[in-house]
């Protein structure tokens, strides 16, 4: 949909320039010209007292023709530092089950990294890597990225492309759905085929979690969707299993922007929280942002990382790098311990695919029970004291 002057109609009233809220329209050899700022809000349409602005409608293409065009699932392998990022792993485990449904093939996208790392994802189920091996793409950086994501969606037409939720792939992968007109779906916890149409159902929680919200994209190609780390599980690997590595040229791709340094942050156990296989989470039942302290010893005794509910991010009490939830990061460990944490909604949606959950409340009606395999009525404050004590004795510290 884009908003034309028919020149012929045209007779410079200026009426229309008048009326545009984002100087999008200009006068060019005295007609009227729509120029890039254009938000398509139509006002321009009533006031032209020649009718001479009109609303064009792109036409769309049928199912049909998208299906003869389109084929294959994509997923992008984010790496970082050189490694692929645990997040590729469960694309490719969901993605394997989207092209044995769909009778497709399933490849992933590689910016840098080596060749062992593009043979990797072979193992964990993907038949094709499109690598592209270039310096420029050895640190992110969202122009370079979304360039040659573009060259290569518009070259060979993959049917569905899945990127992880991360925040490098919030970051680029709005630009590409918007620069190929394709929709994207953002922060999706499942994934499905409609048997009937063919159709991605892409399913993510909607209004603060109180529901959930199944999304197509029936007429336009590929199928867009980021997916929550954690929620997917990883493929099957096969150490045997083989396919093609097809290394990608990466001519004439220039970047008005380069990265100059990046600058990590390290503090311990209170890091990679979306990769932590033990996190201990403190919420506004801890009382006092002293609180964190016993669970930041009890995390570091376990091994684990340091999480928290928003409720205890609200009062300041921890940085928002470690919320989990729907506004936070979520979160899938082998043991997640609940302290002070009631249980809300936007809390559960993030963390109740753990492997085990542990609830440490006062309240013994507080939903965090109803999710939790075990659970600890009492005071948080005598529990984790006696736990970090019993602990160190099995530790010998």
């Amino acid at each position: 949909m884009s908003v034309k002057v028919n020149i012929e109609k045209c007779n410079g009233c200026e009426e229309c320039i008048k009326s545009c809220p984002f100087d999008a329209i200009e006068l060019k050899e005295g007609k009227a010209f729509i120029n890039e700022y254009c938000q398509m809000c139509m006002t321009c349409l009533s006031v032209c007292p020649e009718g001479a602005i009109y609303e064009e409608t792109e036409g769309k293409q049928t199912k049909n023709q998208q299906t003869s065009e389109y084929k294959g699932v994509w997923i992008f392998a984010e790496q970082r530092d050189g490694k692929v990022a645990q997040v590729a792993y469960e694309l490719l485990g969901i993605g394997r089950t989207l092209a044995n449904d769909l009778n497709t093939e399933l490849s992933a996208v590689l910016l840098g990294a080596s060749e062992n790392e593009a043979q990797e994802l072979i193992k964990w189920g993907a038949d094709k890597i499109y690598h592209v091996k270039s310096d420029i793409f050895n640190t992110f950086n969202d122009e370079p990225y979304s360039k040659i994501l573009i060259r290569l969606i518009l070259m060979h037409k993959p049917e569905i492309f899945l990127s992880g939720a991360t925040p490098i792939g919030r970051s680029f992968i709005p630009r590409v759905a918007a620069r190929i007109k394709t929709g994207l779906t953002a922060d999706c916890t499942s994934l499905k085929i409609d048997k009937e149409t063919g159709n991605l159902l892409q399913i993510r929680p909607a209004f603060g979690g109180n529901i959930m919200a199944t999304i197509i994209c029936p007429d336009k190609r590929p199928q867009m969707a980021t997916v929550r780390p954690r929620v997917m599980k990883p493929g099957n690997y096969d150490s045997n299993r083989k396919g093609e590595i097809i290394n990608v040229p990466c001519d004439n791709l220039s970047s008005r922007t380069k990265v100059i340094e990046t600058v990590k942050e390290s503090s311990g156990c209170f890091v990679n929280l979306q990769e932590a296989d033990i996190i201990v989470s403190g919420g506004r039942g801890l009382g006092d942002p002293k609180g964190f302290k016993l669970i930041q010893e009890l995390a570091e005794l376990l091994g684990g990382a340091v999480g928290s509910s928003r409720a205890a991010v609200d009062e300041g009490w921890i940085p928002y790098r470690h919320q989990v939830g729907q506004t936070g990061k979520t979160v899938c460990p082998k043991i997640y311990i609940a302290c002070g944490i009631s249980g809300a909604v936007q809390h559960l949606v993030g963390m109740q695919s753990s492997d085990i959950i542990i609830a440490i409340n006062k309240n013994p009606d507080a939903p965090i029970f109803n999710v939790a395999s075990y659970g600890i009525v009492g005071d948080l404050y005598e529990i984790l004291p006696l736990l970090i004590k019993k602990i160190k004795e099995e530790k010998g510290i």
